[in-house]
């Protein structure tokens, strides 16, 4: 195990790097859970995300501390971005050296700060170890697997990410099971999600479907963006959709003409609360995302996962989530909106009781000592 300097002290302390909006509702707790705790940490943007509505929303909502650096990196290709991101990072880790850095989830911003505190021999703790889906055509598989390699500290969600990390010959006393951060914000602000008052400002539906799709997999091919928007057109024809659009699919759903439909309404996208909050509101969700299918099992709704496979096989197992195909995503939600599936299996899963955030920082003031 790599070693470091007491963290806390004034001259090396924890580094959060964080990209996107994933990264962001799964450090609020870490953070603030350190900060209870007087360590001296530092939150670093990459600029992966970087407009209000996939960014700075999201700190505001979560009370996420205004970032300490900005990286600005923004889009571009995978290769591109995440050169970028290496290049930014490493002149920061070089003039402040971190006694940790922690990466969260999947993202570039994730695997080229892994690397670059790696090739520095800076400790890395990884939070959502762990996770599989298998399927190494996902740009997400590659960056969980690479930055577990590298990763001095591991921090499981579920009982099957430890399992996968043993698998890979992780060393046992370097994983830690301590839940899903993700839902510490989700427990914390469930007070905050109010269907019925966004329902009203958005002049939306009483019964609708809401719809999240953005994986490459799934938008990135106009012939099957085309097949998509039918499915949803199909879908309308039962119950008003709302989607809001995520930038890397809005040019190709905009071509498709999904907004031609008078039962979907397309929205911008949604801070958290918003977001969270019309997800509650939902009689079923459509999806492509690993949090969507996370936040569902919690509040009780109905998910719908238009994917082969989900790293994330727990809320199959203890949640409403249902992997889909696109030809069996019209019978299969016809079925949930006529209450004939989509009930909850199972018991929540295990530590995904709101305290995840206490338990990452209780291993990381220990962990040099």
């Amino acid at each position: 195990m790599a070693t470091s300097a007491p963290l806390g002290s004034q001259d090396t302390g924890i580094v959060h790097v964080v990209g996107a909006r994933p990264n962001f509702v799964k450090a609020a707790p870490v953070v603030a859970a350190l900060r209870g705790r007087g360590a001296h940490q530092t939150v670093l943007h990459t600029g992966q995300h970087y407009d209000d509505r996939m960014s700075a929303v999201f700190f505001r909502d979560l009370g996420l501390p205004t970032p300490d650096v900005d990286l600005g990196v923004g889009s571009g290709s995978h290769a591109a971005q995440t050169a970028a991101l290496m290049v930014g990072l490493e002149k920061e880790f070089t003039a402040n050296t971190p006694g940790m850095v922690v990466v969260y989830g999947d993202v570039n911003s994730t695997i080229a700060a892994a690397l670059v505190a790696a090739k520095l021999g800076i400790p890395v703790a990884h939070v959502e170890a762990g996770l599989r889906s298998f399927d190494n055509t996902m740009p997400e598989e590659v960056n969980r697997r690479v930055t577990d390699q590298l990763s001095d500290v591991l921090f499981a969600t579920s009982p099957e990410a430890v399992g996968h990390l043993a698998a890979e010959g992780v060393s046992p006393d370097r994983v830690h099971l301590v839940g899903n951060p993700m839902i510490d914000t989700l427990l914390g602000n469930l007070d905050r999600f109010d269907a019925d008052a966004l329902r009203a400002r958005l002049d939306l539906p009483e019964r609708y479907a809401a719809a999240t799709l953005h994986r490459p997999a799934n938008v990135d091919d106009p012939a099957n963006v085309a097949r998509l928007t039918e499915r949803l057109h199909e879908i309308a024809d039962l119950t008003d959709v709302v989607m809001p659009v995520h930038p890397r699919g809005k040019a190709a759903f905009d071509a498709a003409g999904l907004g031609d439909h008078p039962r979907v309404r397309l929205l911008e996208p949604l801070g958290y609360l918003d977001f969270v909050a019309l997800t509650r509101g939902a009689a079923a969700v459509v999806t492509d995302s690993g949090g969507v299918q996370e936040e569902t099992t919690i509040l009780g709704v109905p998910c719908l996962t238009l994917r082969p496979n989900t790293e994330r096989p727990i809320t199959i197992t203890h949640g409403t989530n249902q992997l889909v195909t696109e030809a069996d995503l019209l019978p299969t939600l016809t079925k949930v909106l006529d209450g004939r599936t989509g009930e909850r299996i199972g018991d929540v899963p295990p530590l995904w009781d709101g305290r995840s955030g206490e338990r990452i920082a209780s291993v990381l003031t220990q962990w040099s000592r």
